[in-house]
């Protein structure tokens, strides 16, 4: 029996899953890692106690299963949050704290690009507008404001990446991360006329070489695997960008299905064969030459229903969910403006809650955030589907884990909703692609036919669809959105 390992860095929780190869979690542990904000508008977090809490978490998760499981683990494969730069030296030791996909002081740069026609021409190369935290905006910032840091840099890594180097001794990244800011989207290669328009060429040799998501780079250092009482063959496969393992590990991999994040970021993405670039999407790299992963993201998703439900004094879902499925079936009339974080639009919105009256409660507005999120999705996913194939959603991230909160999401999308009985996608999209790096299985769709099980389908009701559409059209005008003609704005969907 072999067994692989998955390694999901995520922005304020790592994880290490141990998987068997039909995809059944064996064991798991999490180790929180403090994430610092030195400055306003600065989201960092330091590179060594980043690897000591993977470190910490893998063995806690492998203390859990015999020395023989252990020495069976034949790939392992780690994930971590796209955007962002971990800079390191020559021997992979970090040269300042990692720059994480939250910062946002790259803003005037961006600001500046915009004003200047940079994002413009730049999107016509790479097929996506940099924002303040993609590695483009950062290592101009770096740049104007750390030059003596980038100096003394051998590497501007993805976090995922500066990880792996910790582990093997080995720089690099695969096709999604590569694609997150320098690559053409039609060649799906590094573009030296890319560097041009941003003004980085002095800094390209720090950016590392990509490989296929699939490719093994390199083995696990032999102190490191001696700590962790791992074989010293252990090898250590590429892996990808954070919501691409999601959409592996939660069964997509082809057209026609629209992988939905439903976390701290609304997270909403299609795969196509064929480049299709606008600037409602990012046009990225999927884990194959030859294919593309469309995004469309904001962070308007579940982290506003937690911030609302904790100014509303619920310490925990379970809590209050009686008193939400108590109104369930009431008519929906408040709406909830997911924005507390930030916008998909230009223009700087605040979030909001319209409608109350003296008899709405506490269960109607949490209610009414849970359906804001599920329609700001949707604006995302209107994008998306005006012009790719979309005959289903499957839906991992908190919300998934909530039946109503699926429910909703079937109505507003007036799609199927589908979720899988794993609970953690990200590490075992990780781990599928260890798995098919190291031979375990012949392709990634072979994986996921074997390891990834649908747990539930959520089949759209008429009546909810058609009063939620009325709200819809309301939450539009509320956000100022531009979709009130958009070719996905139809309830013939």
């Amino acid at each position: 029996m072999e067994y692989l390992l998955g390694i999901d860095a995520g922005s304020t929780v790592t994880k290490t899953v141990l998987f068997d190869i039909s995809g059944n979690q064996v064991a798991q542990a999490s180790q929180l890692v403090e994430v610092s904000q030195p400055e306003p508008g600065f989201v960092e977090r330091d590179q060594e106690t980043l690897l000591e809490a993977i470190i910490l978490a893998t063995k806690t998760t492998l203390k859990q299963v015999p020395q023989q499981v252990r020495l069976s683990i034949s790939g392992i494969s780690v994930t971590s949050h796209g955007d962002g730069l971990y800079f390191t030296d020559s021997l992979g030791r970090p040269t300042r704290p990692g720059i994480m996909s939250f910062d946002t002081r790259a803003s005037g740069i961006v600001n500046r690009w915009r004003e200047k026609g940079v994002l413009d021409r730049a999107f016509e190369i790479s097929g996506q507008r940099a924002w303040p935290s993609s590695p483009a905006a950062i290592l101009a910032w770096m740049s104007e404001n750390e030059p003596e840091v980038l100096e003394r840099s051998c590497w501007a890594l993805p976090a995922k990446d500066a990880i792996k180097a910790q582990l093997t001794g080995v720089f690099s990244t695969d096709l999604t991360e590569a694609s997150l800011a320098f690559t053409d989207y039609r060649t799906q290669q590094y573009s030296d006329e890319l560097m041009e328009v941003y003004g980085l060429s002095k800094w390209k040799d720090l950016i590392p070489r990509a490989t296929l998501s699939t490719e093994i780079i390199g083995l696990i250092k032999p102190a490191i695997a001696r700590e962790l009482s791992l074989a010293t063959n252990v090898r250590v496969v590429a892996g990808a960008h954070d919501v691409d393992c999601s959409a592996i590990g939660s069964g997509v991999s082809t057209p026609g299905i629209i992988s939905v994040v439903a976390g701290s970021f609304s997270i909403n993405q299609t795969i196509s064969n064929a480049p299709e670039i606008n600037r409602n999407w990012y046009a990225r790299n999927f884990i194959h030459q030859g294919t593309w992963m469309n995004m469309s993201i904001s962070p308007t998703s579940s982290a506003n229903f937690d911030w609302l439900r904790k100014i509303l004094g619920v310490d925990d879902l379970d809590s209050i969910q009686l008193e939400i499925d108590s109104v369930s079936e009431d008519p929906s009339e408040l709406i909830f403006t997911p924005l507390l974080f930030g916008s998909p639009f230009d223009r700087h919105i605040p979030s909001s809650i319209t409608g109350l009256r003296s008899w709405h409660t506490r269960g109607h507005i949490l209610r009414a955030a849970m359906e804001g999120v599920a329609m700001m999705h949707r604006v995302h996913i209107d994008y998306l589907r005006s012009t790719f194939e979309s005959r289903e959603i499957r839906l991992t991230g908190g919300a998934s884990n909530n039946p109503l909160w699926c429910q909703i999401f079937a109505d507003v999308l007036n799609l199927p909703v589908t979720t899988t009985k794993s609970t953690e996608s990200g590490a075992l999209g990780a781990a599928l692609l260890a798995g098919v790096g190291v031979g375990v299985y012949p392709d990634v769709q072979s994986a996921i036919q074997q390891t990834v099980h649908i747990d539930r389908t959520y089949i759209p009701q008429p009546v909810r669809v058609k009063a939620l559409q009325t709200l819809y059209q309301q939450f539009l005008v509320h956000t100022q959105s531009d979709l009130f003609d958009s070719p996905g704005n139809s309830q013939a969907h």
